[in-house]
């Protein structure tokens, strides 16, 4: 049986550089207030929150977006005013000329991070699918999926050592939530320094067969199901955690962090310091290019799940 580190305070575990102390905090937008059927923010952005405050480096403006007719009303952020984004979000469409704006901030040298249930956003917004590089099902006017094409774009595999492009047909799925190894594939990245090789990530979705443009994308860690156990997986190593290059700007894509309408606490996607940990550096390196933070202490390993308590 798989061994669960105790639960422990998110306070005391909080890891401050020195900078982080005395720097004026990075202004970041978490972008949230629609989900699909399938998801459900209210539950996962304020968990987002706490993370990124508990950091020090981070004042975070919550922007909650209507749940309804959004394409079509006046919602337009001024993005300028933030380091980085963080879309705890998923809708079909903006405004134009929000979309426009977006675009702009981000070929500039804005910041994104894109969380879960976000892989689901802007079907048909083309500059948003290069952003995040690879993407799923996309969400319909009536708050469903599959807008998004099963042969959209390429799939990304981590095979021999490498990332291949594969444009074979296959429709996005992903297997029943269970704990999985999360492996790093690029251990170098500032996001990655000092990771183990691998660590236990619990009862989540392993997001499979996105597909996009496929441009510009580093995959930093990956994720294999097992087919004898889960016969609809993919049986392939499929990107978990990313970074995208976009003109100027940098994206931190996560595709962990499952919680559902149905989903009752504790929510065990969220509450993984390994998820928290790298919501936290890819929040960072979204904002700045680099990240201070240390590992914590209680960061999951190969053979044990860490959990923090809300």
């Amino acid at each position: 049986m798989i061994a669960f580190a105790r639960l422990v305070s998110i306070a005391a575990l909080t890891m401050f550089t020195a900078g982080a102390l005395t720097a004026a905090p990075l202004r970041i937008l978490l972008l949230t207030g629609e989900s699909n059927r399938y998801h459900d923010w209210r539950k996962s952005s304020p968990l987002v929150k706490t993370y990124l405050g508990q950091t020090g480096l981070f004042a975070i403006d919550v922007v909650t977006a209507p749940a309804k007719g959004v394409e079509t009303s006046d919602f337009q952020p001024r993005f300028s005013d933030y380091t980085a984004v963080v879309m705890d979000y998923e809708t079909m469409d903006w405004p134009a000329a929000t979309k426009a704006a977006f675009v702009d901030y981000m070929k500039g040298g804005g910041g994104l991070v894109t969380i879960h249930a976000a892989d689901n956003a802007f079907p048909n917004w083309p500059e948003f699918n290069e952003m995040i590089g690879i993407g799923g099902w996309g969400m319909t006017p009536t708050g469903g999926v599959n807008a998004r094409k099963p042969t959209d774009g390429l799939k990304i595999r981590w095979r021999d050592g490498h990332t291949v492009t594969d444009a074979t047909p296959g429709g996005y799925g992903h297997p029943a939530p269970h704990d999985f190894l999360v492996v790093t594939r690029t251990p170098d990245h500032p996001i990655m320094r000092g990771l183990p090789a691998s660590w236990l990530h619990p009862m989540d979705e392993i997001y499979s067969q996105l597909r996009g443009p496929a441009k510009n994308v580093t995959v930093l860690a990956t994720a294999l199901a097992d087919k004898t156990k889960y016969p609809t997986a993919s049986g392939e190593h499929e990107p978990m955690i990313m970074v995208v290059n976009f003109g100027k700007g940098r994206v931190f894509h996560l595709t962990l962090g499952h919680v559902g309408p149905k989903s009752v606490p504790p929510f065990q996607p969220l509450l993984c310091a390994g998820f928290i940990t790298m919501l936290q550096r890819g929040t960072e390196w979204a904002a700045t290019g680099d990240v201070t933070q240390k590992i914590p202490a209680d960061f999951p390993t190969a053979d044990k799940i860490s959990l923090r308590s809300p």
